[in-house]
């Protein structure tokens, strides 16, 4: 998935900041301190967003964890709050809240 930043300024800068890296001009801790800054967050969910996410899209668990390439059970274990979302799925769930299931099919 590529990265997403916050405006295309901040793309520009990056990719130049990137490219210093390689050279040895920026060390490793400023670049990801830079990281931090330009690309996009991505906000934990809680249990009431992802089944608004899921309800919204017109979907069963099953369906929805399909897309998500998870669980059924672990999508069930997100909307109750027993578990929550990280890593790729947290950042699809992200995804599909802005721009909706599509954006991911």
């Amino acid at each position: 998935m590529p990265k997403k930043y916050r405006s295309d300024a901040l793309a520009a800068i990056h990719e130049t900041m990137e490219g210093l890296h390689e050279i040895g001009a920026v060390n490793k801790q400023t670049m990801r301190e830079f990281d931090e800054a330009c690309l996009t967050p991505v906000h934990v969910l809680a249990p009431d967003e992802i089944l608004e996410i899921r309800l919204r899209e017109h979907i069963s668990q099953p369906v929805f964890a399909r897309y998500l390439n998870v669980s059924k059970n672990l999508v069930s274990d997100w909307e109750r709050g027993v578990k929550k979302p990280g890593g790729p799925a947290l950042r699809l769930l992200t995804v599909i809240k802005k721009k909706g299931l599509m954006a991911i099919a």
